[in-house]
C-alpha cells in the first residue's frame, strides 16, 4: 500500500468544519468572528511515552486526548487535529485499531482531521490541534494572584501507579490495576471544565508531567509561591490506602508508600486540569463541580515567594526527590 492510498484508507474523512481538509498542500480553516485561534503540538514516542504492545486503539485515543487536554487547560473549544505518523512498517491491522480508537474520541469531541504526514521509521505519533476561545479569555499559566485558591479536576496519580504496577515497583490486585490502567491508557480531557473556567479561573494548567511540575509552571509564569495540603489531594481508593492503614487494606511498605505518594506529586499521565481562582469564586466553582459532574477539589492557596511546599495534616512539611517527568533530566 502506498503512502497516499495509506492515508485516504485510514485517514481521510469528510470535514465540514473547514473550508479544506486532508489531501491538498495545506488545510483551510475559518475562524469564527471574535475568536482566537489556540495551537499545541505534542508527540507520543514508542519506549518513551508507551510500550511497544500497546493496544493501538488505546494509543490512538490517547495521541488525540493528550492535544484536547492542552485545548481545555486554555479553555478553547477544538476543533481541528493534523497528525505525523512514522510506522516501521505497514500492518492494516494496527493502522485499523490506531485510526478507530482515534476517530472515536475525535467524533466524542468533534474534532476534524484536516491534514498530516506519514513516513516509515521508529513508531511515532506527533498531534497537532488547533482551537478556537473567544478574544481576551484564554486561560493562561502567568494569572496566579495572591490568595488564589488552587483547585484541581478528578484524581491524581491513578495513571502513575498503574506504570508502577507495570514496571513492578509496587503491586495492584486485579480490581486496581483494571480501574487505574484505564486513567494511564484512556484519559478524559476536561474540555467543558476549561470553557466553564472562562473569566473565573486566573490561570491553569493540565497536569501532563505530575502535579508539582505543572503547578510550578504556573508559579514561575506568575512569580507566584503555593502550599498545598496533601491529605486534600483526591485520590482513588487505591492509591489512599497506602496512606489510611484503617482502610482495611494490607498495611504498606515505606517504600510503596514512598512510591504512592511520588505517584500523586509527580507522577503525571493525569491530563486532570489545575488552575487557580479567587476564594470568592470557591461557591461557584462548587456549582460547576456539581453541573459538570466533576469532583473539583481545593488542594491549596498561592502565597509570595517563590516554588510550592506541601504539607501533611499534621503540619509536617512533606519533601520529594522529584516533581514531575523531564524528558532531558
Amino acid at each position: 500500500m502506498s503512502e497516499f492510498s495509506l492515508i485516504q484508507k485510514y485517514f481521510t474523512r469528510t470535514t465540514p468544519g473547514a473550508v479544506l481538509g486532508v489531501g491538498d498542500d495545506a488545510a483551510l480553516v475559518r475562524v469564527g468572528s471574535g475568536m482566537e485561534l489556540a495551537i499545541s503540538t505534542d508527540m507520543l514516542v514508542n519506549g518513551t511515552h508507551f510500550f511497544p504492545d500497546a493496544d493501538p486503539f488505546m494509543l490512538g485515543h490517547k495521541a488525540l486526548a493528550v492535544n484536547i487536554s492542552d485545548m481545555a487547560a486554555m479553555g478553547a473549544q477544538p476543533r481541528w487535529a493534523t497528525l505525523a505518523i512514522a510506522l516501521p512498517a505497514e500492518d492494516e491491522a494496527w493502522l485499523a485499531r490506531f485510526s478507530a480508537g482515534f476517530f472515536a474520541l475525535a467524533d466524542d469531541f468533534k474534532v476534524e482531521l484536516i491534514g498530516g504526514d506519514t513516513t516509515q521509521g521508529p513508531l511515532n505519533l506527533s498531534v497537532t490541534i488547533l482551537g478556537e476561545v473567544p478574544q481576551g479569555q484564554a486561560l493562561r499559566r502567568d494569572g496566579a494572584q495572591m490568595g488564589d485558591e488552587i483547585w484541581v479536576s478528578g484524581k491524581l496519580g491513578d495513571a502513575a501507579l498503574a506504570l508502577a504496577h507495570m514496571q513492578g515497583r509496587l503491586k495492584l490486585d486485579e480490581a486496581g490495576f483494571a480501574a487505574t490502567a484505564a486513567a494511564l491508557h484512556r484519559p478524559l480531557p476536561r474540555v467543558a471544565l476549561g470553557i466553564a473556567l472562562r473569566g473565573i479561573a486566573h490561570s491553569a494548567i493540565d497536569i501532563s508531567d505530575g502535579l508539582l511540575a505543572d503547578l510550578g509552571h504556573i508559579l514561575e509564569r506568575s512569580g507566584m509561591a503555593a502550599e498545598l495540603q496533601f491529605d486534600k489531594l483526591p485520590m482513588s481508593i487505591y492509591l489512599r490506602s497506602y496512606f489510611e492503614q484503617s482502610t482495611g487494606f494490607e498495611q504498606s511498605t515505606a517504600l510503596e508508600q514512598s512510591t504512592a505518594r511520588q505517584c500523586v506529586l509527580a507522577g503525571g499521565d493525569d491530563y486532570e486540569l489545575c488552575f487557580t481562582a479567587p476564594v470568592e469564586r470557591h461557591a461557584q466553582l462548587e456549582k460547576i463541580s456539581a453541573q459538570l459532574e466533576l469532583p473539583l477539589s481545593c488542594i491549596g492557596q498561592i502565597v509570595a515567594g517563590s516554588g510550592c511546599r506541601v504539607y501533611a495534616a499534621d503540619g509536617r512539611e512533606i519533601t520529594t526527590k522529584e516533581t514531575g517527568y523531564d524528558h532531558f533530566a
